[in-house]
């Protein structure tokens, strides 16, 4: 990618400038911000949570299912996603004594966010919240705060944050099990490989100028990363994109696929890539305009594609599938004459109640 002190004032410039620095950003918190994640954890993990729920809204949210599945694959311990209106907006009063209540947002802000999460530790929650900004009123209210030291953004769409997010759930995950978090250490190095591609993304992107539909698919860890990719697409290009579980895409949704349809699937090496399998073979078998991104042997397998480094671990694949995607995402904006710094209709913050 381009260094961001030589980027011209064009469209596009700001997020250039913030996927390029992910790298650095994942080096940071690997540095300076995993010892206080770890004594976080261990903190946590003395007080025997009993089950964890995940509070979050838009891009932070798809960061919070990945931990969810964390949780749930390498903790063996049931999680789930809040739904903040019932606190929020009924007036609920759940028993939440020795709940791990965790609250994934970038800044920090959102007033509901920032009620339900005051909510739950009046309700006997152990809270902690993770964000890009320690002097946040959501900081303020929780028991415990993890800063993902990404640094300021100011494209609206967010990419480092979101990448920031991932590692620090990861580390926070490994913590309450007492793992050292060593699969992340290859983690800025080959980001670093994979953004270095963009011109392999740019021609991928060609597929999708006219598109006006996707569909975007994957299992397990890869999941959240389907649903990361589809919102990045829709709030950039504002090109309609579906995202589905694979199992999910099979209970009636591969009606809508025919062979002008246009599928991007996110292939985990591993459980979930595996578990995916039956349906990248029933998109093929109808013709679908497949896109891969994954291991070579899916991509030859697909239309197109974009090949992931092999021997990462499953489980932090996601810090490095979303980057294609986020390229994607620019590249398609960019060649559809759009400024991907400042969609339509959004803010940096979005204050819901």
């Amino acid at each position: 990618m381009s260094d961001p002190q030589t980027l011209s004032p064009a469209p596009g410039r700001i997020m250039a400038a913030e996927m390029a620095e992910q790298p650095a950003v994942l080096q940071r918190i690997l540095d300076q911000g995993a010892p206080r994640i770890r004594r976080i954890a261990a903190e946590i993990a003395s007080r025997g949570p009993r089950f964890v729920l995940l509070t979050a809204r838009g891009t932070s949210d798809n960061a919070a299912l990945y931990a969810k599945y964390l949780v749930e694959v390498l903790l063996g311990k049931p999680a789930g996603l809040t739904s903040m209106s019932t606190t929020t907006a009924y007036g609920a009063k759940p028993d939440l004594t020795d709940v791990l209540v965790i609250t994934v947002s970038q800044s920090g802000g959102s007033p509901d966010l920032v009620a339900s999460t005051k909510a739950a530790r009046e309700a006997g929650a152990i809270t902690l919240a993770v964000t890009n900004n320690a002097a946040s009123p959501l900081a303020e209210v929780s028991e415990f705060h993890i800063d993902v030291l990404a640094g300021a953004e100011k494209a609206l769409p967010a990419t480092k944050t979101y990448t920031a997010e991932l590692l620090a759930l990861y580390l926070l995950v490994e913590g309450l099990r007492g793992g050292d978090g060593a699969a992340a250490g290859v983690l800025p190095g080959l980001a670093a490989g994979v953004l270095a591609r963009q011109a392999e993304v740019r021609a991928l992107a060609e597929r999708y100028r006219f598109a006006q539909r996707l569909v975007i698919t994957s299992r397990g860890y890869g999941y959240p990363t389907a649903r990361e990719a589809a919102l990045k697409l829709m709030e950039t290009t504002y090109i309609p994109a579906s995202p589905f579980s694979g199992a999910d895409l099979l209970h009636g949704p591969l009606a809508m696929v025919d062979n002008v349809s246009p599928v991007i699937a996110i292939v985990p090496d591993g459980k979930g890539g595996e578990a995916l399998q039956p349906v990248l073979d029933r998109l093929r078998g109808r013709g679908a305009d497949l896109v891969v991104i994954g291991q070579r042997e899916q991509v030859r397998a697909a239309s197109a594609g974009f090949v992931l480094p092999p021997g990462v671990p499953e489980e932090v694949q996601p810090v490095l599938e979303i980057l294609p995607l986020q390229l994607l995402a620019y590249e398609v904006t960019i060649a559809r004459g759009q400024d991907p710094d400042a969609p339509r209709a959004l803010a940096k913050v979005t204050e819901t109640h």
